[in-house]
Parts: C-alpha cells; sequence; structure tokens
C-alpha cells in the first residue's frame, strides 16, 4: 500500500480489506473509511522474538496495527516525512524514526556492533539512540521522520558516505558502518566540534541524511 505525501510533513496510506500496516502510536491524524487501531503486541511481522528484542535493545517504541478498508492520514509531532519504497532489500532504522509501514515488510532487530565492532557499539552512545536499529525487509514502503527534510545519498565501493552520526536517519542496501574520529581537523580548528566523528558507510546502498543534527 503506497504512501500519498500531503505536505512535507503529512502522508496518507490506502488500506484494504486482508491488509495492515503499523504505525507509532499517536501518529494517527485523520481516516475515512472503517478501519481499526489496535495495540500491537507482537513485534510485526518479526513476531514476538522480535519484540523482545527490541524491549532489550531500548526500541520499545508502541506501535499500533491498522487494519479495516480505507485511507489514513499519519504525521507526528509536526517532523517531516520521508517515503521509502523497498523492493526486497532490507532498511535499516532507529524505531523512533518510525512513522508507518506496510505489514508485508519484516521486522526484526540488528545489533549495531555485530557491523561495527566496539566502534559500532560507540555510535549507539554518541546519538543516544541505543545500540540496536530496527530492521524492515521485504516489498513494500515505510514512512521515517526527520528533522528539515531529508536527502538520500548513494553509497558506492569507490565511494563511502561519511555523515554526523546525529544527522544520520537511516540506510539500505549491503553497507558497512563504522564511527570513525576527525581529531587531525578538530585539532586544527583548536577547539572541541561536533564533527569530531563521523559515521562511515560504505558497500553498496543510499544512506538518508537528515537537515538538521537535532534529535527526534
Amino acid at each position: 500500500m503506497p504512501f500519498t505525501a500531503l505536505n512535507s510533513r503529512m502522508v496518507e496510506a490506502r488500506i484494504g480489506p486482508g491488509q495492515r500496516m503499523f504505525s507509532q502510536r499517536g501518529a494517527m491524524l485523520a481516516y475515512r473509511g472503517e478501519v481499526s487501531f489496535t495495540p500491537n503486541i507482537q513485534g510485526g511481522q518479526g513476531g514476538v522474538g522480535s519484540m523482545i528484542g527490541r524491549r532489550i535493545a531500548g526500541e520499545a517504541t508502541p506501535l499500533m496495527t491498522v487494519e479495516g478498508s480505507g485511507t489514513v492520514m499519519f504525521g507526528h509531532g509536526g517532523h517531516h516525512v520521508h517515503v521509502v519504497d523497498l523492493a526486497g532489500e532490507t532498511l535499516y532504522v532507529e524505531a523512533d524514526r518510525l512513522l508507518a509501514f506496510d505489514g508485508s515488510l519484516q521486522q526484526g532487530t540488528m545489533f549495531m556492533g555485530s557491523q561495527g565492532g566496539v566502534m559500532g557499539m560507540v555510535r549507539g552512545q554518541v546519538t543516544g539512540q541505543g545500540l540496536f536499529t530496527t530492521t524492515l525487509k521485504g516489498h513494500g514502503a515505510a514512512a521515517v521522520m526527520a528533522h528539515g527534510g531529508v536527502i538520500e545519498l548513494p553509497i558506492t565501493p569507490q565511494r563511502p558516505v561519511h555523515v554526523d552520526p546525529q544527522a544520520y536517519v537511516a540506510h539500505r542496501g549491503e553497507v558497512r558502518n563504522k564511527l570513525s574520529t576527525a581529531l587531525g581537523w578538530r585539532d586544527m580548528v583548536g577547539r572541541g566540534s561536533g564533527e569530531a566523528f563521523q559515521l562511515e558507510l560504505s558497500g553498496q546502498g543510499t544512506v538518508y541524511v537528515q537537515a538538521s543534527e537535532e534529535k527526534l
């Protein structure tokens, strides 16, 4: 069920019989038709294991299951909304940045340290978003939230991308991440800087970067 952008901060999704989707609690702004909203206790397509993993990870953002027949408008906190369409890939995104997503997507949790080792774990301390990342895999769409809009930057084996950890929103594809420091630049400036840490993304895929370094 594709999302339609109503403006930069609101999206609309059409849902039909036999379909379902998940959203953050409190993200529904309005709806038309016969639509029901119930607390989700099974952690999406990932099942109970996914839900337990999310709670261990501190990613216990409560979700609602949305079912029925009609259209639903979503938005949250006035944040900008960006729609990511998946065609079999995996999207990596912090749980609190997920606004809504197709119920057909398989949900899971990944330990950031498994990609970046110790540096991957440090990223969680820098961003304050935890050591785990939510994963969505399959064919469908997800609406993610950001400050000040989102740009998509391609990642290729020849051209890795360096991102301020607090400007990072999500990424997809065959991508590895590690946290690096820019101590030489920091020393040259002669003062502490928020850019002392950089998240290096390499491989093949896309990273989504927000225009503001503020956290949600």
